[in-house]
């Protein structure tokens, strides 16, 4: 496969993915009207994901810092492989769930001048973890599917550049949305 190919593929890939994500979670197709039962349990499987995730990341940068390529291998397939079930989980969840705002205690989904009062200053701090988390996850996306790539491909000096703005991106977006599921979960009210 040539290089044009692979960066039409991901670019292709990103900018699908994107317009799933933003066409689902402004609800342009209305979700059921009933929502399933396992819709509960989507957001815990995402934290659980993205925290294993995180883990993966750093066990995965031991064994490339021990030269053992195919642990390293092993371990960043298996993340791939849970950060594709998290983005399908994570539309899914966003698909089907009602928006949640951080501090609406009553699940009304207004927040009353009380409950933003009540909120104070972890709101903005929520919202910033939130904009920068959305923002990096949909910007790391292209990067680790070529990092990916490459390193599959064994083209180990491409592998590294990527990887070197990809890696900290990537251990960013996991580790935030663990913490975005900490500090929104007490207002999920479904």
């Amino acid at each position: 496969m040539t290089d044009k190919f692979i960066f039409r593929f991901v670019a292709g890939i990103s900018v699908f993915v994107f317009l799933v994500v933003l066409i689902l979670n402004r609800k342009i197709i209305p979700a059921p009207a009933v929502l399933p039962s396992f819709t509960y349990f989507l957001p815990k499987l995402n934290a659980i994901l993205n925290g294993t995730c995180s883990i993966l990341l750093l066990i995965s940068l031991y064994f490339i810092m021990q030269k053992n390529i195919a642990m390293h291998k092993r371990v960043n397939i298996l993340a791939f492989i849970l950060s594709s079930l998290f983005l399908v989980s994570y539309i899914l969840f966003h698909y089907l769930a009602p928006e949640t705002r951080y501090g609406d205690l009553d699940g009304d989904g207004v927040l009353s001048a009380s409950e933003i009062d009540a909120a104070g200053f972890m709101r903005y701090f929520y919202y910033v973890i939130l904009i920068s988390h959305i923002i990096l996850a949909a910007a790391v996306l292209p990067l680790i599917l070529l990092s990916f790539y490459r390193g599959l491909q064994m083209q180990v000096e491409k592998h590294k550049k990527l990887v070197h703005w990809a890696y900290p991106i990537w251990l960013y977006v996991t580790v935030t949305g663990v913490i975005v599921y900490l500090m929104i979960s007490p207002y999920y009210h479904f």
